[in-house]
């Protein structure tokens, strides 16, 4: 049987735009599948990461290529492109690449703390479809436990920056007069909800116009927010109408293009969707401006400095973590040998010879007696184990500080 290793394979902002990232954009039914033919690849655990910024899988697999593999079999990008722009990571780098994305350092905003609410829920899926086991639970339980360290301990997370976040600071200092301009809002999600708070908090717009496909969750935040509902089958009036449009859909496709805007009045368009859902080619028109989740990111908040102060901390927590984790996957390995020694010695206090010596030094015992033994030493044995692992002398060590105290 092949030996199995820890990798992490996958795409990000460093090098891909989002209209590549949105080629390899995993769905719920996708990652169904995607769990479903892992074991038939001879993949042992699995779990994928995909978000706005990123697709990463994760996994125990004999090698990288079968992660890739299975991966790329449930995206539109092709294996080929994949391997042209992609990181594989094994071991203890893969280990290290997960705990620096969960900690919001390997992020387009560096300490962006949604991650970890992506990442916990990606785990919580592949564990619920049976693709998680030990190993990968233990980890990325060590992932969100450094997460919240870093939250509790360090700035990294301080302040204001995120997507949704710099497009309200894109609006303020690229709208004059902002508070009055009429938004319309396509998407009510999570970066939605986000993003509409944050423009009536920090914008003093209410003029906002919601519009979801499901008409339920848009009216739910109306009604929080006291704000407009509009409805799908009239977005070209309410398209018309707005001087500015945020997009924060999970259309497969472009659900705006160029052609709906070739005779409208000046419109600013903010795209924060992965996949584009706002064609690119709104661009070629000089009445709009257009930005997505790449331009947001390049925006510089007062906090990132701050941000960037905390790093060495939040290395330093991480490696603490990982310091713990290896010390637990070390001992996890020495298992066997000490379930194997455990059942040596219950076998030796219940050999006629063991008790027979035992009488012969006076010492009469009970199983109460010996089982306590035993577990003395095999935690004895387990400390030693952790300090250095010297093989058969360890068994044997534990044989012989078991006779001793037996006979005593």
């Amino acid at each position: 049987m092949q030996e199995l290793y820890f990798y992490a394979a996958g795409i990000n902002y460093k090098k891909t735009e989002a209209s590549i990232r949105g080629q390899f954009a995993i769905g719920t039914e996708q990652y169904s599948a995607l769990i479903a033919d892992a074991k038939q690849a001879g993949i042992a655990e699995v779990m994928v990461i995909s978000t706005c910024n990123r697709t990463e899988i994760y996994g125990l697999a004999t090698s990288a290529k079968a992660l890739v593999s299975l991966l790329c079999s449930q995206t539109s990008g092709s294996v080929e492109t994949f391997n042209q722009l992609s990181y594989i990571k094994k071991g203890a780098e893969a280990i290290d690449h997960l705990f620096s994305v969960g900690a919001g350092l390997d992020s387009q905003i560096l300490g962006d703390y949604e991650i970890i609410g992506q990442i916990k829920q990606s785990f919580k899926f592949a564990k619920e479809h049976g693709s998680i086991g030990g190993y990968m639970e233990r980890l990325v339980n060590s992932v969100i436990q450094a997460s919240k360290s870093i939250k509790n301990n360090t700035q990294l997370s301080g302040g204001t920056v995120s997507v949704s976040f710099a497009a309200i600071q894109f609006l303020k200092d690229h709208v004059e007069n902002i508070a009055d301009k009429k938004i319309l809002l396509l998407g009510t999600g999570k970066i939605g909800r986000n993003t509409c708070k944050n423009v009536v908090d920090y914008l003093n717009n209410t003029n906002i116009t919601l519009i979801n496909r499901t008409e339920d969750k848009a009216k739910e935040l109306a009604d929080e927010l006291n704000l407009r509902v509009g409805s799908y089958e009239l977005i070209e009036h309410e398209i018309k109408a707005a001087d500015v449009i945020i997009v924060a859909t999970n259309a497969a496709t472009p659900i705006l293009n160029k052609e709906q805007f070739i005779n409208s009045n000046n419109k600013v368009l903010i795209d924060l969707s992965i996949p584009n859902n706002i064609h690119p080619n709104c661009k070629e028109l000089a009445h709009i401006t257009l930005v997505n989740v790449d331009d947001l990111s390049k925006i510089n908040d007062a906090t990132l400095q701050m941000r960037i102060d905390e790093v060495p901390k939040a290395k330093a927590i991480i490696a603490e973590h990982i310091a713990e984790f290896n010390e637990w996957h070390a001992m996890r390995k020495n298992v066997p040998v000490i379930k194997a020694v455990k059942n040596k010695l219950i076998a030796m206090q219940e050999c006629d010879l063991f008790i027979s010596c035992s009488n012969s030094h006076h010492h009469v015992t009970n199983t109460c007696d010996c089982n306590t033994r035993i577990q003395k030493v095999i935690n004895n044995m387990a400390q030693s184990m952790r300090k250095e692992n010297k093989g058969g002398c360890n068994f044997i060590e534990a044989i012989n500080e078991f006779i001793a105290i037996s006979a005593n």
